[in-house]
């Protein structure tokens, strides 16, 4: 058997010349009949391989096989012609059929092969050729993607060479197979064809012989060659019908994880729902129309039956499920490495009360989770840098309306809003006529109103900012986020920020790290600029002023100072307003000697060691300008000099957070500079 198997290939080869030898030479009627068995046997076994394959490629040699089988059928068809026309007898086989099918009406058992004719021709050939030239040429068409997928999930490392190599191979033997498809179907069209034509002139010439030649009364030379004629049509035509049946499945089949039959029961008749209504559906129509009950009791029970079958086989498979999924959450708590689990520290937490639920949930409406999909988005581009996700929950120990925000487990900021109210904020003079509940804006802390929406139109019309309660959190978690940003920036989203320049900027990172700075010098540099809200967006010019100063010192500060200063552009307009000169503070030139004087360095850094009397005198003449200013309307910042600058604003940031500190450096010669006012102690 082994040696038989190693020589299919010399069998495959004798069968095509033996059909090349049937056309020239006459079979036998007993052979014959082994034949036409023969030919109906492969083509069953074709169309029942065709309904089990997964997909196309498993049959890739369906299209020769067409070629093979519409030859043998050709074949066939010149030895029984030779057969009817020259004996008028064609084999049992062929008699069968033909009495089978005409009886003893020609007539009808002729209008029963045209049906069956132009079924194969119009219905099934046809549309199979169609589908296949779609198929082919959607297939060619969509390979350039394909490829280039390859090579993405390639340079990715989602898949190595190997897979990729494979996958390759798997796009052009898919082209390769509808390509072929496409040519083989016009062969089973032109077999129906030739069927047609066959029967036709078996019929004909098959009468002018009987009756002409061999002297036969008209009305059994016309029942004998009808029958033989319509004989030998059927014995051809339902393999080929079978043929093209197969052909249609093989180029309509889409990708699935199962063969036909598994595709057609789980999803024509994988609804429970659907079968129901479809057995009372037919049911009805049994009962109020004159068909009865009995023609359509078997059906409608039948559909309830596998109803309610395919109910209890989904109720089986989700209590197994769950059992399954219960079974492995507690051997994965019983894991000792499981234990770490418990170790992890989330960056960034929302936890809320369940009042603030239909806010969260979109499924009732809420729009909370999008917006911090947003809040990500603009502090991206705002800051230059990726915030991690932000996990939120609900808190049951919480007040219904209140929620808390943690950095790294530790809460740092906390508020409450009322659900169905709107926040309304003071443009300073206060409308008596604008009553609600008394409350603080809980991001800057302003005085301000819960209004409910009829008072929510007299507060707008009054000059009012008001806001609804998804956007009180959003700006919160916003200005959270932004205040302390640089507490979220660590060594691992450090490293993943150089990977994605050096997809574009290679030599820049490769200049700076690891030769010239660590990773956590330089994700210091790029904490202390966030801290004092420097965008770190500008990433090469960061990058290229740290290779540079870098080489020259290692100090975090004097580095920080020198990107502060090539930055000086970016910095100074994120604090001009559109046609307005830029508003500074200078102190005066005892007060910055005396603070110069004081200047000790210790422990690596450089910071002010000024007399506290002398200390609270400087700050409350900075804080009384800065109240002027901001009472005129402007926004003052405090320029020094370079050396000062990053003691000062150290020094300085716990009376006044909010202070801005540049040095003269860092002033852009593009902007226009306005002196807001001298601090003097005197």
């Amino acid at each position: 058997m082994a040696k038989w198997v190693k020589r299919t290939d010399l069998i495959v080869m004798i069968f095509v010349l033996f059909m090349i030898v049937m056309i020239v030479i006459p079979v036998p009627k007993p052979l014959l009949d082994v034949l036409i068995i023969l030919n109906i046997f492969l083509s069953m076994t074709i169309l029942l391989v065709a309904m089990s394959a997964k997909e196309p490629l498993e049959f890739s040699v369906f299209p020769s096989m067409l070629l093979i089988t519409t030859l043998y059928r050709l074949s066939l068809n010149i030895s029984t012609t030779r057969l009817i026309l020259g004996q008028g007898d064609a084999g049992s086989v062929i008699n069968t059929f033909g009495n089978f099918v005409i009886g003893q009406n020609p007539i009808v058992g002729f209008i029963v092969f045209l049906i069956i004719i132009i079924v194969q021709f119009i219905v099934i050939t046809r549309g199979a050729e169609r589908v296949a030239e779609v198929a082919a040429r959607f297939t060619l068409d969509a390979m350039p993607g394909k490829q280039i997928a390859i090579d993405a999930d390639l340079n990715a490392g989602l898949i190595n060479e190997q897979e990729a190599r494979q996958r390759r191979q798997n796009i052009e033997r898919e082209a390769d197979f509808y390509g072929a498809m496409d040519g083989a179907s016009k062969f089973v069209k032109g077999d129906a064809i030739a069927s047609i034509l066959i029967v036709a002139i078996n019929i004909v010439a098959g009468f002018i012989i009987a009756v002409a030649m061999k002297h036969e009364p008209f009305t059994s030379a016309l029942h004998t060659y009808t029958m033989l004629s319509v004989g030998d049509g059927l014995v051809s035509q339902i393999p080929a019908l079978l043929l093209s049946t197969a052909t249609g499945l093989m180029v309509s089949r889409a990708v699935s994880d199962g063969n036909m039959g598994d595709d057609v029961v789980r999803q024509v008749f994988g609804y429970s729902r659907a079968l129901y209504i479809v057995s009372a559906a037919i049911l009805l129509l049994g009962i109020v129309t004159p068909i009865g009950i009995l023609p359509v009791l078997p059906i409608s029970a039948g559909a309830t039956l596998m109803a309610r079958r395919l109910q209890a086989n989904r109720r089986r498979v989700e209590a197994k499920e769950k059992e399954a999924k219960a079974r492995a959450e507690r051997a994965e708590t019983k894991k000792p490495e499981n234990v770490y689990q418990l170790l992890t520290v989330e960056p960034v937490e929302f936890e809320f009360g369940y009042g603030i639920i239909p806010l969260v949930d979109a499924k009732q409406g809420g729009d909370l989770m999008e917006r911090v999909v947003m809040i990500r988005r603009q502090l991206a581009i705002e800051l230059g840098m990726v915030l991690p996700m932000i996990r939120m929950r609900d808190n049951v120990q919480l007040k219904p309306t209140q929620y808390v925000i943690k950095l790294k487990g530790v809460q740092v900021a906390e508020g409450e809003i009322l659900i169905g109210h709107w926040l309304a904020l003071s443009p300073g003079l206060d409308n008596p006529n604008v009553q609600g509940i008394p409350t603080k804006d809980p991001t800057f802390g302003l005085p301000a109103l819960w209004v409910n929406g009829q008072m929510k139109i007299q507060a707008e019309a009054s000059g009012y900012t008001v806001v609804d309660a998804p956007s009180v959190i959003a700006t919160h978690l916003t200005e959270v986020l932004r205040k302390h940003a640089h507490e979220l920036l660590g060594r691992q989203e450090t490293k993943a920020l150089l990977d994605h320049l050096k997809t574009n900027y290679a030599a820049v990172v490769d200049d700076v790290y690891p030769s010239t700075l660590s990773l956590g010098q330089i994700q210091n540099v790029l904490s202390n600029l966030l801290e004092e809200g420097v965008s770190i967006r500008d990433l090469v010019t960061i990058l290229e002023t740290l290779a540079d100063a870098g080489r020259q010192t290692q100090d975090i500060d004097v580095l920080t100072e020198r990107v502060r200063q090539a930055l000086g552009r970016q910095i100074c307009h994120q604090f001009v307003a559109p046609n307005e000169p830029l508003t500074v503070l200078t102190l005066a030139a005892d007060v910055e000697g005396e603070i110069q004087q004081a200047l000790v360095d210790h422990g690596g850094g450089t910071f002010i060691g000024m007399e506290p009397t002398r200390s609270q005198m400087v700050f409350r003449k900075i804080q009384e300008e800065m109240t002027r200013l901001q009472s005129m309307g402007k926004s003052p910042i405090l320029v020094v000099h370079p050396r000062l600058r990053l003691p000062f604003r150290r020094w300085i940031s716990r009376y006044i957070p909010d202070l801005p500190v540049l040095s003269f450096s860092e002033l852009d010669p593009s902007v226009q500079i306005q002196s807001g006012g001298v601090v003097n102690l005197t």
